[in-house]
């Protein structure tokens, strides 16, 4: 894992706490989300699909600091739109430093070079690039050529200027384990802190709506990118759990934990996650724990989550599992995610269970003819 062991010591103290008060529903990272506006138009993205009046709204400064300190989450990830299009952003990351809290801050880096100054290094702060491959495939990815060279050499700077730094990289319909192995590689020599790694979510209002791994294939592929790994010794560096990593491989079997990763955003605190936006906002925190159905949501509970294995739904299920079981994740962690044998069944969906039973009962109903 390419977290610091201080980073791990505060977030292993507070999980800790909530268990020992008791606590069943609790923030693990804050998604913070000043803003929709984007200086990129990427096909698999579901956020900057909305008109100019709302794509000109911002959070505040205050408002961000009301929500860091509402949610209380040891991390906050700040996504977008372009998060250094805010002009409030070196006050609001530096207001959460003082909070002590620890910043992914995630940029697609077009301005980062630009902006690199209003920021100073902190053990609190990484800069989070978003990278979905090499250079042809990141730059098909984000529907732009360039941009691949132009994060890269923000990622050199950044690194030269002391600043942690990570690379964010999600996966599409059309990766091989060999291209993400290459690109996991290459990430590597930049002298980063490690990456994250994770399938592209099906967002309904994105305009590219075939560029989706879906079901077995996404854990097909995981299985593939693993088995490289072991095979020729590859030391990457990915800031996830080892059991979400296994979880990706169809080795577990999880429940989504959206109330681990809250989002709040111009519209408020956002129900019931980051990546569904259309199920409705409420004004604070404690509402959204509490008038959430949260039974309403998850891969068996809702055609619109079926596909999902995001780190955002599942990566505090993973946590969760891991302090239920620290053997399992031990064991885990020492032999990697299993890339051979058979997977875990795939659930059930509750809906097609209930159409199942109508059907049943419909066919026990005996059937009189008149005469």
């Amino acid at each position: 894992m390419g977290v610091p062991l201080r980073q791990q010591l505060a977030v292993a103290s507070y999980l800790l706490k909530q268990k020992i008060n008791g606590v069943k529903k609790y923030p693990m990272v804050l998604m913070l989300e000043p803003l929709f506006r984007c200086n990129l138009a990427c096909g698999g993205c579901g956020k900057i699909d909305y008109p100019n009046e709302t794509l000109d709204k911002r959070l505040s400064y205050e408002e961000c600091m009301q929500a860091v300190d509402e949610c209380g989450a040891p991390m906050v990830s700040i996504p977008g739109g372009e998060p250094l299009i805010h002009k409030e952003m070196p006050k609001i990351v530096k207001g959460i430093i003082a909070r002590k809290k620890y910043i992914y801050l995630c940029t697609n880096a077009l301005l980062l070079k630009k902006r690199i100054n209003d920021y100073k290094p902190s053990p609190y702060l990484t800069i989070s690039v978003h990278l979905d491959g090499m250079k042809e495939r990141h730059d098909n990815s984000v529907c732009q050529e360039g941009v691949f060279d132009r994060a890269v050499e923000a990622i050199k700077l950044a690194v030269k200027k002391g600043f942690r730094v990570t690379v964010n990289c999600t996966l599409f319909q059309g990766e091989t384990p060999e291209d993400v192995a290459e690109f996991l590689d290459y990430a590597m020599t930049l002298g980063i802190e490690g990456a994250t790694i994770a399938p592209g979510f099906s967002y309904e209002r994105a305009p590219q709506q075939d560029v989706f791994i879906k079901g077995k294939d996404t854990k097909n592929l995981f299985r593939g990118i693993f088995k490289l790994s072991k095979k020729r010794k590859r030391n990457w560096k990915l800031n996830h759990s080892t059991l979400y990593l296994d979880f990706l491989a169809g080795n577990q079997s999880y429940d989504c934990t959206p109330w681990g990763n809250p989002t709040r955003n111009i519209f408020g605190w956002q129900k019931p996650c980051y990546l569904l936006s259309d199920e409705g906002y409420v004004s604070t925190f404690q509402e959204l724990l509490d008038d959430t159905p949260w039974e309403k949501y998850g891969n068996t509970n809702n055609p619109k989550c079926v596909q999902c294995m995001a780190h955002c739904g599942y990566e505090a299920t993973a946590v969760e599992d891991m302090l239920q079981h620290p053997l399992k994740g031990l064991f885990t962690a020492i032999r990697g995610p299993k890339t051979v044998g058979s997977m875990v069944a795939e659930p059930v969906p509750k809906w097609i269970v209930e159409e199942q039973k109508k059907k049943n009962t419909l066919s026990e109903i005996p059937v009189t003819i008149k005469p």
